[in-house]
């Protein structure tokens, strides 16, 4: 048993970390029997961090630091071990003469490698000149009865990182540090719209209506009401009943839910950022994004260009606008708007599309948009002018298309925008035109909503809004691979 004590889980085979955590079972046992219950403190007293000491080391300086131990080396009357806490990792140098034998011995053969402890000493540099503190006074408050895993890119099971964030966030530093890069960014995104008179506000995530956005909800039920409720898929409709009251600048920063696909792109449950300026329109919207970003990347300490996957992507502004029927024309070689309907289905056809049902030539632009032309956008670009049919909730062009944008850079779409709708006939018609294509099996067609109808029959004045994902923001900006990388705990299915 001394020789499983002195191994970590992923030395062992697997029928052995049962007897490893037995061990240390038994070390708890021992130390409760002694009286001293490691999770008995409620708190310790912490005066400086681990990144603090390393970063500006002074000599002789009398530190109390707590965190986990990550590792520990024993050399008979001296040993060493390094502490890790929120900022990082610091040298421990815990020698008998200066801990005392009884407490010596407690740490050579009741401390675990992942035990969280309490540390008071003075600060000194080695001869190798790694900061260290030695040790004076060692406290265990907690003990770690599962071992952790020794090198976490090592497991097989990838999913597990994401299963158990907190092993990972223990195990793996870049993870931490991409949460605090994604916090830097949300804070930084907040106080410029701060800034820019805009105030933040919450809206309902149950819904009696799922509306603000084309998708399937997912579906709830209120016992007391005995009513049917959807977990939102968008804040729109909400926020801009606040611009209706004259709120003129509002956003807000919450979870979405959609009942949809999954991949490196989605997660059925992801955070969106809704802002609606009264008196915009879309293209100060344009701005917005650009302004978003920017400063988003500098809160990172990052410049114009950055880096995603090996592609390097230009964030200067100001981005390329283009409208959706010439990015059509200039991937594709085909200006769907100069054709009649029939034609322009017989062209998605040429290129194995289906234009599911008699669409018209600007839907079935949209389609070849979606289908040839989105991937290719790597470097930021606004595209405009979307059909009036996948647009419920813009503004009328005069073109007989809508005011509205979606921006994409890495070949994803980053967000939406609208000079927004606030014609309320127009609006009623619209709702009507989109339960009809619910009645004909369109799942992800908006529901109507009476209700803000009537809002809008109160006026609403001109108006600018936008939705950007933040997840996919904070994955471009970390250069992480998966959605999931970015979300702490993203949609798992349970392990049976």
């Amino acid at each position: 048993m001394a020789d499983i004590n002195e191994k970590t889980a992923e030395q062992l085979p697997e029928q052995d970390v049962a007897a490893l955590k037995a061990v240390r079972l038994n070390k708890l046992a021992e130390l409760s029997a002694a009286g001293a219950d490691p999770f008995k403190l409620t708190s310790y007293d912490v005066t400086a961090h681990a990144a603090d000491i390393t970063a500006s080391p002074e000599d002789g300086k009398a530190v109390s630091i707590a965190g986990r131990l990550m590792s520990k080396r024993v050399m008979g009357k001296a040993s060493f071990g390094h502490l890790q806490d929120v900022s990082g990792r610091v040298q421990l140098y815990v020698k008998l003469d200066a801990l005392g034998a009884d407490k010596y011995a407690e740490f050579k053969k009741q401390i675990d490698i992942g035990d969280i402890v309490g540390v008071k000493g003075d600060v000194f540099i080695t001869h190798r000149g790694e900061v260290s503190v030695a040790v004076t006074e060692l406290t265990l408050l907690s003990k770690s009865l599962t071992p952790l895993p020794e090198k976490w890119h090592g497991l097989t099971d990838p999913d597990l990182r994401y299963r158990k964030r907190y092993l990972d966030l223990i195990v793996n530093g870049e993870v931490k540090n991409t949460f605090v890069a994604r916090s830097k960014i949300i804070t930084a995104v907040r106080k410029y719209l701060d800034g820019d008179g805009f105030i933040e506000v919450e809206t309902p995530i149950l819904n009696t209506v799922a509306g603000g956005a084309a998708a399937r909800p997912f579906i709830t039920h209120h016992n007391t009401l005995d009513l049917d409720m959807y977990m939102r898929i968008a804040p729109e409709l909400y926020l801009k009943r606040l611009i209706v009251g004259g709120l003129e600048r509002v956003y807000e920063i919450g979870r979405c839910f959609r009942n949809e696909g999954m991949d490196v792109k989605h997660n059925p449950e992801f955070t969106m950022m809704e802002l609606y300026q009264a008196y915009g329109d879309y293209t100060d919207m344009m701005k917005r994004v650009e302004d978003i970003y920017t400063t988003a990347a500098r809160a990172l300490g990052l410049g114009d260009k950055i880096t995603y996957q090996g592609r390097e992507i230009d964030i200067s502004t100001p981005w390329r606008r283009v409208t959706m029927r010439d990015i059509v024309k200039e991937v594709t070689g085909v200006d769907f708007m100069a054709l009649s309907d029939a034609d322009a289905r017989a062209e998605l056809a040429k290129r194995g599309l289906d234009s599911e049902g008699e669409k018209n030539a600007a839907e079935c632009m949209y389609v070849a948009f979606d289908k040839l032309v989105e991937s290719t956008l790597v470097q930021p670009t606004f595209v405009t002018g979307y059909p009036i049919e996948v647009s419920p909730l813009a503004k009328r062009s005069d073109d007989g298309l809508t005011y509205r944008f979606e921006f994409f850079i890495n070949g994803w779409e980053g967000g939406n925008a609208y000079s927004e709708l606030n014609d309320p006939i127009d609006q009623a018609g619209r709702f009507e035109t989109q339960r009809k294509m619910m009645k004909q099996g369109n799942d992800e067609a908006q529901q109507s909503d009476d209700d803000f109808v009537e809002a809008l029959e109160y006026g609403m004045p001109p108006t600018g809004g936008l939705g950007i994902g933040i997840d996919r923001m904070v994955m471009l900006l970390t250069d992480s691979a998966s959605i999931r990388d970015v979300i702490l705990f993203p949609t798992m299915k349970p392990r049976r």
